[in-house]
Order: C-alpha cells, then structure tokens, then sequence
C-alpha cells in the first residue's frame, strides 16, 4: 500500500499531514464510489469501520453497490472530516479492488457502536428494521487499500503556519 499526499504530481505537498487515523476513527461518511455496467461512476454515503488494515463498509445482496463490485471490484473510497468553526478540512481517499464478504454480525455491531454509541441505548425499531443484523442478505463491503491518499487543508482559514494539527 502506498501512502500519497496531495498535489504531489504538481510540485509541491500540502504543508500539514495527517495520520489516516485521524479520520478513520471518526463517525463519519464514507462515499463508495463504483463503476456501473455502462461504465459510469457511481457514488453511496456509508457507514464504515476500519479493522485489519481494511475499511468495511456495509451491504446486502439487494445494494447496487454490492452487484457493481461483484461486477467490477474497482473503487474509491472518499472521506472528509469539515469542521467549518474549528478550520479543520481532512480529506482521506482510499483506492483498490474491494471483496464482498459474508456478514460478521460482531462486526457489524462494532460499526454500529461506532456510530450509535453502547448498545443498550440503540433504537431497537432502526436495529430491527433497517440495521437488521442477522438478515441473511447482509454483506460487508471490504476495501484493503491499494493507495490512500491525504489532504490537509485545514489552513483555509489561518495559513499553513497555524493549520490543524498545531505543532508539537
């Protein structure tokens, strides 16, 4: 796996990096971004977690995204963490060939504790309806990046000198 920065190809690096931890360890969206049968790119807002070097993100046998993956395992997959008051602008963009794994429910629900905190205050409607974890067409999206690429531009606001994070 290869680690880039932006604007590298342009002569020049962003002057703040980040650790991909930074982000992954958010709850944040991910975009999962495919390629459709005729070639077209497509794009879906995910939950995700990042576990053993991958980032899993969540499916079903139903999901188009899963059908353009079997398909055409290639993708991309954008994360930003914006916060406009803060003047923190993240961006972290994994790229590879993804799988499409099998359910692992102790996973899943690890996604979901990520995103909806301990267990015994989740919505039992939204669990049992929508996150319905032992539903036999759950799939996990699994993404081992073959580059991922950062971008800090938390100096929208102050300068480089001042940008996120401060300096130790």
């Amino acid at each position: 796996m290869t680690l880039e920065t932006a604007a590298r190809g342009y002569g020049w690096e962003m002057p703040k990096k980040f650790e991909p931890d930074d982000v992954l360890s958010r709850p944040l969206m991910a975009n999962l971004a495919t390629v459709t049968a005729d070639g077209a790119p497509r794009n879906a807002p995910m939950w995700f977690i990042w576990e053993d070097d991958a980032i899993w993100l969540l499916g079903s046998t139903e999901a188009s995204a899963v059908k353009h993956l079997e398909r055409d395992p290639r993708c991309a997959v954008e994360i930003v963490h914006f916060d406009n008051e803060a003047g923190i602008l993240l961006h972290l963009g994994l790229r590879g060939a993804a799988t499409v794994e099998q359910m692992s429910p102790d996973r899943f629900k690890r996604l979901l504790h990520k995103y909806l905190g301990p267990e015994a205050t989740w919505n039992r409607w939204f669990i049992d309806t929508v996150a319905d974890i032992d539903h036999p067409n759950g799939r996990l999206i699994r993404l081992a990046p073959e580059s991922i690429f950062t971008n800090n531009v938390s100096f929208f606001k102050t300068g480089p000198e001042l940008a996120w994070p401060p300096k130790a």
